[in-house]
Formats: C-alpha cells, structure tokens, sequence
C-alpha cells in the first residue's frame, strides 16, 4: 500500500504539483492511517525524490519515451525500493504489479517486464549513476554548475548533504522555560540531544513531535538549526516596534517573541499560511498583530510610525532546504532564480522606507545561490546610499551551507543612517 501511494505523490510531482501539497491533501483523505503508514509513505516518495535520477537513468535505458505520471511514479518508487532491499526484490516487483493494477490496470504488464527487466541489468545500475552528473551527485546540471562555481571547496559536500534526510532541531521557548529544563526533559525521554552555538538543541535523530516533552504545553518548537540564527541576529529590544515582513509559517516570528517583548507586525500574504501563524503563537502563548498583506504594497498596510528593526525573509528558491522538499530539485528551472532575485529586490525597496534611521534590517534567505543572496545585497546597497552593511558574526554576511547540523541559510544585516 505505501508503494502505491508514494508513487501517487511522485506521479504529482511529475505532473508539476508540490510535494507537500500533495502529501497534506492525500492525509486529509486518509485520516485513519496510523503514524507508521503516514512514515511509511513518507519516506519512500521523499526517498525516490532525493535519488530521483539515479532510478531515471535506468529507466532512460529501458523506456524509449516516459508513461504516464502514475506509472512513472510507480517505476521510480519500485526502484528506489529495490536499492534500499534488495533481498526483497520479489516483493517488491509483485507490489508494483499491484500498485499498477490500481492506478492503470492496462499497463501491468508493462510494469512488471520493465522491472524485471531492470533487475536483470542490476550490476550495472552503479556505473550507469556514476557516469551521470545528475545522478551522481543528485542535482540538476545547472544547479550544480551554480554550486561549483560559488561555494569554493564545499560546493561537493553541501550538494552531498542535501541528498541525506534532514537533521532535527528544537528552539526552546524563554519566555516559559530554560534551556537546561527542556534538555533535561529531552533526556529523561530517552532522547540524545547536544546545545549548539545559537542554543538550538540538535537531536542526534529526528523523531514525532508527539515524544517531545513539553512540545505540546509550547515549551518548545522544532526548527532548522540555521533558521534559529534570525532572532539572535536581528537581537530586537523589549519595547521596540517590529516588521516582520514575510511571517509564514511563524517559526522566526515566535522566535522574535520569544527573545524580547516587542510590538510585532507579522505580514503574510497567504490567507491560509497566516493562519498557521496565528496557531503557532497560540500554542507557545505569544502575541502578534498577524495581518494578510502583500508587504510591497505599503500604502496598503503601513500606518506611517517607522520600525525599530524589519525581519525581511523574503521568499526565494529554497534551494538550501531542498533535502526537506525534494521536488524542488526537479521542478524548480534556472530561470526561476532571477525571477525570485526581482522579487526579493521589490520587497527590500518597498521595505527599507518603513525603517526608522538607526534601525537595522535582516535580509535573509534559505537559498544558497549568490544572485539571491551576496548579489542582491550588493545591488541594494548600491542604490541606497543610506544603507550600512553590519558584520555578522565578523564577517560581512553568514552564508551557511546545507550540513548535518543545518540547512543552507544566507543572512545580511544593513543598518539605516540617520
């Protein structure tokens, strides 16, 4: 069964559909499925995305043209099965069969002598990845090109990384307890955590939010240990009046909450993604003016009293939390990337007018090419002579690329003369 709905969501994703999108409507029909159905399920169209083209070459060299978006699915899924089982391979080609003869009951057939054909070439699955770029190291060619060509000497290792399931980490809530408390409480479960430099706590494996002790009393939320950096960046004081400007789903927004005891104004621009704003700061009993707004309009939205500091973390490629959203990879287009360079550089215009002087701005994107991040900085301090870069952790920016401790995060920090 967790065969053939995975390869339903992959089949979405083929057809141009989100991932997440796809896997959130398939719950909602399913309500009655277990945990270990919804993992199950979970993980291997997750899977067979991350390693999308090392089961496409193979089926490049069976298939003269691609079938049907469920049934290319199907064959996806099923090899990527058989990579991680192979002693399983009976069964797991009687399942496709099976999955086949819900989803297209004409194409069985078809199904099942690609696959046993396949398996009669395993010994060259291998050497048919490695000779291709795009297997091989599980990106497009384009997205590799760009990596290589910025991230000097790491541009391996952080494509490496985002192939591999993505770390869990915990911000704690100050504003109700401790860090030592909820590590203590970590530990009591059963749990093996360690504190980082910004005071997230990294799990050494991800696990339900249901064995977090406290989770459910808004002691703690989970968050990617490189988005754990914008509070302590921005560092807002109690009092000051706070912006920010693409709030969605709340994490950084509760974190600047968490920190200080400020007036904040969480824009979003999505009805439904500013209600999970809303639930966010509800569980961890925190309080934001939360209001549906596109934040380059500010004649729509602003009421004319600058900000003491504007959270901007603007919408990008997510090109550094691709491991966690893996359709990404294959459905995002180069082109993409300067179309979402223009936006961002809308929202910083539109944004900077409504910072007092001496307020400081956080630019921040979880993309790790240079023309959303270092680039665009660059282009807005040259047009706006009243912008002053502030060094970050002694450097002029932090540029975090995915590893095992975080996903991939770019931060700049500009502050207004007066």
């Amino acid at each position: 069964m967790a065969l053939a709905r995975a390869a339903e969501l992959v089949g979405a994703v083929l057809g141009g559909g989100n991932l997440t999108e796809a896997f959130e409507h398939m719950l909602a029909t399913h309500p009655g499925w277990p945990d270990a159905t919804r993992g199950a399920v979970r993980d291997l169209a997750w899977s067979t995305l991350r390693d999308f083209r090392r089961s496409g070459v193979v089926l490049d060299r069976l298939l003269h043209t691609p079938p049907a978006p469920a049934i290319h699915g199907l064959l996806l899924v099923a090899l990527t099965r058989l990579r991680q089982r192979p002693e399983q391979a009976h069964t797991v080609v009687d399942q496709a069969v099976q999955a086949a003869l819900e989803l297209m009951p004409g194409l069985k057939n078809m199904v099942n002598g690609v696959l046993r054909n396949a398996l009669r070439q395993r010994d060259q699955w291998e050497s048919w990845a490695e000779a291709d770029e795009e297997a091989r190291l599980g990106f497009p060619r384009w997205w590799i090109a760009r990596l290589r060509a910025s991230a000097g000497e790491s541009w391996e290792a952080a494509l490496a990384a985002g192939n591999q399931r993505p770390p869990m980490a915990i911000r704690v809530n100050t504003r109700r307890t401790t860090i030592d408390a909820v590590l203590a409480g970590l530990e009591g479960a059963g749990l093996i955590v360690r504190r980082l430099d910004n005071d997230a706590l990294l799990l050494d494996r991800p696990v339900p939010v249901g064995r977090l002790p406290g989770f459910s009393d808004g002691l703690l939320s989970v968050q990617d240990a490189g988005a754990q950096w914008a509070a302590r960046l921005l560092a807002p004081l109690a009092g000051e009046r706070v912006l920010d400007a693409c709030a969605a789903p709340g994490g950084k927004t509760a974190h600047l909450l968490e920190c200080a005891d400020v007036e904040l104004l969480a824009l979003e621009l999505d009805s439904l993604r500013a209600q999970r704003v809303d639930s966010n700061l509800a569980r961890l009993g925190l309080t934001a003016r939360v209001q549906v707004a596109d934040c380059r309009r500010v004649e729509r939205w602003w009421d004319g009293r600058p900000f003491d500091r504007i959270l901007a973390d603007v919408p990008c490629s997510a090109s550094g939390v691709a491991r966690r959203h893996p359709d990404i990879k294959w459905l995002r287009r180069e082109t993409d990337i300067a179309q979402f360079a223009a936006q961002q550089a809308e929202i910083l215009d539109a944004l900077w007018q409504t910072l007092a002087p001496g307020g400081t701005m956080l630019y921040v994107t979880c993309s790790v090419f240079d023309e959303e991040n270092a680039g665009q900085i660059a282009r807005f301090c040259a047009l706006h002579a009243d912008a002053e870069r502030v060094p970050v952790c002694g450097e002029p920016d932090l540029k975090l690329l995915p590893n095992a401790e975080h996903d991939g995060f770019y931060y700049a920090l500009l502050r207004k003369q007066a």
